[in-house]
């Protein structure tokens, strides 16, 4: 049976302001996905020395689980957010998720359920309201690659 992640606090390290922004994106992400009724078995796997950002089982028929690749951007002076997953990004993505499918657990020992594997992007950019009142945008790209 699958079970919510229980949140453990990761050890005391110094996160920029960006990290702590894209950790909000991240959380926001989750329970967004929770809402609409999926299970978010990991957040932030490490697989080896690459990492995922959610690992989740989206119930809907057909069940999967999927790599959620979450990106945060506060401007678009450079582009915008799904350009910034270029192909060597994916490649880490699809390494580490098979390394995590190849042992056939997520590292705190819990078994992956045996599903098709599917990966999404979810962009989040803040609101449009003034000083960033309103509440940020998501958008999620199912089977993005």
């Amino acid at each position: 049976m699958l079970r919510r992640m229980e949140q453990i606090p990761a050890p005391e390290r110094v996160r920029t302001a960006a990290q702590r922004t894209g950790d909000a994106a991240e959380a926001l992400v989750a329970r967004t996905l929770e809402a609409a009724g999926w299970v978010v078995i990991g957040r932030n796997v490490r697989v080896s020395r690459l990492e995922i950002d959610l690992v989740a089982v989206d119930p809907a028929p057909p069940a999967a689980i999927v790599i959620v690749e979450v990106r945060w951007r506060s401007r678009r002076d450079f582009g915008l957010a799904e350009e910034s997953v270029d192909h060597r990004k994916q490649g880490r993505l699809r390494r580490a998720a098979f390394g995590l499918l190849d042992g056939g657990e997520l590292p705190g020992g819990e078994a992956l359920p045996r599903l098709p594997l599917r990966f999404d992007l979810v962009v989040v950019e803040p609101g449009e309201g003034s000083a960033g009142s309103d509440k940020p945008r998501i958008r999620h790209y199912r089977a993005a690659f």
